[in-house]
């Protein structure tokens, strides 16, 4: 169990919130008190004495990283910060604490290195994992992102099938499911599209074309760096005809 044991009124009020629409299981004491039995880890302000256990100090402005520390060490967790990312227009983000979920994201494209940055601010040893779909707009994030090293993941199968009421989700979950996968240490994505990659794009632009038709080269080529997609260079084609 968490134990919140502070005079800040800011910590307090933030630290608890946290606690209460997360769900998790606390108590309170005054600072000095004796911490009971059942505690394992306590959140403390800045300036409150340090109970003799495993202890977070909670910033008064950020209180959610104070609760994710918690948790992590509560659930015996490394606690090392992964931030998993499914590419696109609007990306999914997922923010990893060991192997606990600790945030989600879907926002636009440009705004991705801003949430990255300001989730692995103050993290020890954090660590960027972003999916190989997408090519243009992951090069893009990719080049966006400091502060942390960044690999490429073979993003293959990691959208879940999604059921009844959860359209929409996709994206995240993808997230989550990258952050969870080894890739290839990277500073930059080459965005040129190999043969193979172009000849692929094309076979399922007739597959998914009520005529069979299928795009050309160029176009392909403009679907496999993000330009457009495949729905886009399909009506384009029919355009040029």
């Amino acid at each position: 169990m968490i134990v919140v044991a502070t005079e800040n009124f800011e910590v307090y009020h933030g630290v608890v919130d946290e606690l209460r629409d997360r769900g998790v299981r606390f108590t309170t004491i005054e600072p000095g008190d004796p911490v009971p039995e059942a505690v394992r880890v306590a959140i403390v302000g800045p300036e409150d004495e340090h109970p003799n256990i495993d202890t977070v100090r909670a910033d008064p402005e950020n209180p959610r990283r104070a609760v994710d520390e918690a948790l992590a060490i509560l659930r015996g967790s490394d606690g090392r910060t992964v931030v998993g990312i499914d590419p696109g227009d609007r990306p999914g983000i997922a923010v990893l604490s060991g192997e606990t979920v600790v945030a989600a994201f879907q926002v636009p494209a440009d705004e991705t290195a801003e949430i990255v940055a300001r989730e692995i601010e103050e993290a020890a040893d954090p660590l960027v994992r972003i999916g190989d779909g997408a090519r243009l707009a992951g090069a893009k994030i990719i080049e966006a992102i400091e502060d942390a090293p960044v690999e490429l993941v073979d993003e293959t199968g990691t959208t879940p099938y999604l059921g009844t009421g959860a359209r929409g989700m996709g994206d995240v979950l993808a997230a989550v499911n990258i952050a969870r996968l080894e890739g290839e240490v990277v500073q930059e994505r080459d965005i040129e599209p190999t043969p193979g990659e172009i000849q692929r794009i094309k076979d399922r632009s007739r597959r998914e074309s009520e005529a069979e038709r299928t795009i050309s080269e160029r176009l392909a080529r403009k679907v496999a760096t993000g330009e457009l997609s495949i729905e886009e260079a399909l009506a384009k084609h029919r355009g040029d005809e």
